[in-house]
């Protein structure tokens, strides 16, 4: 029996998957929240400003795999062979020439700008701009693999923004990483710049890397855009690397803490959507979207097929960062989850400000609950309510921070649950032209796979989604397809299986579900569709 650990870093929190590697059954498991987070330090969510520590990461990291472990037979931990990493991204942050990131050096401790920029700052909007201004000036156009547009959300616009907000950083500040490419370093010990394993992932969907230009940007390019980024490329990396390849082997130290042995690989990691998107068994040809407070949509496409097209305004288009040998496509929206989260929280305010606390908080939580109950019995007809879905921005198609939300089409008979179904066929309609956008370039749509907790909790919203799309969705059957992803590439980087095919077939877990269009409402939101992008477009 051989075992290995998928670790799914998200927003809130790090999960540890414990995964037979014979079938793919989930074995133990375990979930801690980042205690500073969940405090709300080092946040500032007026300014767009979110931040998480290191510490967070690295306190989490052990307690959830000793808690798993825990949980299991001890000839388990004996025999576990792998463990890989999936991340939030881009969530970079500044490191000193040793590689450290400079929150963990005492005289930056307490400091936001010294710690990793979590995925949804928006902080870095100007800095973006001022990328994508840049490139088409240029020579060669850098954006052009990731969707012609360069976005806030990645890694140059975010360390660009924190050096010129913070200009002493730059004293011991030499480069960066994502911490998806941290954690592993942490764990096998190689933490120095030049041993560290660049994600491919990471680097090709975020980082303007790319073969064409022999890896980053020019010195010049990045020079240009500010002074501040001067020296740091000499001190990144060249060279990337798919998720199937292993980082190196757990340090004596870190197996000691875990409870596992120095024998065991860490893979190379990436960014929890695209090992969802494996854990979800996607092919090509198949949409998989991870449906969360916000989503990422995946796709992989044949070399051959993609050839020289440059897809625009989507996250890029990047050779083995999903599958590899394919290339992987990314899109998605900036709210999702969120969009009916924000309603919510709207709709509670006099609760939260005016009654009793947990009398509140118990309301509360049947709000979204109710809505959905009241808004499932308006027929289509009656959506006379239009709604933009950009909440926080678009993400895709056509990246764009700066844009914001809107209702349309309200009168006094306009109540909550009409509200509330016209968000939710807003975030349709998004998700629709997303699927468009790939569509127009050539490239196909054969099926759409859903995971994520919206897939999971709300029928309203996935058939929803498929009487917009006009498409049947698939909902996977794991409840951990992101770890479970993770888990795949860690018994491959173990050498359990010779590719990430193999490893899908052997530990897939199916699907649960299927929601199938309704004809009387597909006819009927493809005008209601027309009419959400003009209201776009004013």
């Amino acid at each position: 029996m051989k075992y290995v650990i998928g670790l799914d870093y998200g927003t809130d929190s790090c999960r540890a998957l414990v995964v037979d590697t014979a079938n793919g059954k989930e074995v133990a498991t375990s979930v801690k929240y980042y205690p500073r987070w969940m405090k709300g330090n080092y946040c500032d969510p007026a300014k767009n400003q979110y931040r998480q520590h290191p510490l967070d990461y690295l306190e989490v990291m052990e307690a959830s795999i000793t808690e798993a472990l825990s949980k299991c037979d001890k000839s388990v931990a004996d025999n576990v062979v792998g463990i890989s990493f999936d991340t939030t991204g881009s969530t970079p942050a500044l490191t000193d020439k040793n590689g450290t990131p400079l929150a963990l050096l005492p005289e930056y401790a307490e400091n936001p700008n010294a710690m990793f920029v979590l995925w949804k700052d928006h902080t870095a909007v100007k800095e973006a701009d001022e990328i994508n201004e840049l490139a088409r000036k240029w020579e060669t156009d850098y954006t052009k693999y990731e969707g012609g547009i360069y976005s806030s959300e990645w890694v140059w616009a975010k360390m660009l923004h924190i050096l010129r907000q913070e200009p002493a950083l730059k004293e011991m500040a030499v480069s960066w990483i994502e911490y998806c490419d941290w954690l592993p370093a942490v764990l096998t010990g190689k933490t120095k710049l030049k041993e560290i394993k660049r994600s491919r992932c990471a680097a090709g969907h975020k980082a303007l890397w790319h073969p064409e230009w022999g890896g980053l940007p020019p010195e010049e390019f990045l020079t240009k855009l500010g002074p501040e980024l001067a020296g740091m490329r000499e001190n990144l990396f060249t060279e990337t690397y798919t998720s199937d390849q292993p980082f190196g082997n757990l340090s004596e130290e870190w197996a000691k803490k875990l409870g596992l042995t120095a024998n065991v690989v860490v893979g190379v990691s990436a960014f929890d959507a695209h090992m969802g998107a494996v854990g979800a068994e996607i092919e090509h040809n198949t949409l998989v979207r991870i449906m969360g407070t916000s989503t990422c949509d995946i796709i992989v496409a044949d070399e051959q097929e993609v050839g020289d097209k440059l897809i625009p305004g989507i996250c890029g288009q990047v050779d083995g960062s999903v599958i590899p040998g394919m290339v992987g496509l990314e899109a998605g929206q900036s709210a999702f989850g969120d969009v009916y989260a924000w309603f919510k929280d709207v709709l509670a305010w006099p609760l939260q400000f005016l009654g009793d606390e947990e009398k509140a908080k118990a309301i509360e939580e049947k709000i979204i609950p109710a809505l959905t109950e009241e808004a499932e019995k308006i027929p289509v007809e009656e959506s006379t309510i239009l709604a933009t879905d950009w909440l926080n921005g678009r993400r895709t198609p056509d990246a764009n921070q700066n844009l914001k939300g809107t209702i349309t089409g309200l009168n006094l008979g306009s109540d909550a649950p009409r509200i509330f179904r016209a968000l939710v066929e807003a975030t349709a309609y998004g998700s629709k032209a997303i699927v468009e956008r790939f569509i127009e370039n050539g490239v196909q749509v054969d099926s759409v796979v859903a995971i994520g907790g919206v897939a999971k909790k709300s029928d309203f919203v996935m058939q929803t989604l498929a009487d917009v799309m006009g498409m049947p969705i698939k909902v996977a059957r794991s409840e951990q397809s992101v770890a479970l992803g993770a888990a795949m590439f860690a018994a491959v980087a173990a050498g359990v299986y010779p590719t990430t095919n193999d490893a899908q077939k052997a530990m897939g877990q199916g699907f649960e579900k299927e929601y199938k269009p309704k004809a009387e409402n597909v006819d009927k939101y493809k005008e209601l569709y027309e009419q959400y992008l003009k209201l776009g477009k004013l």
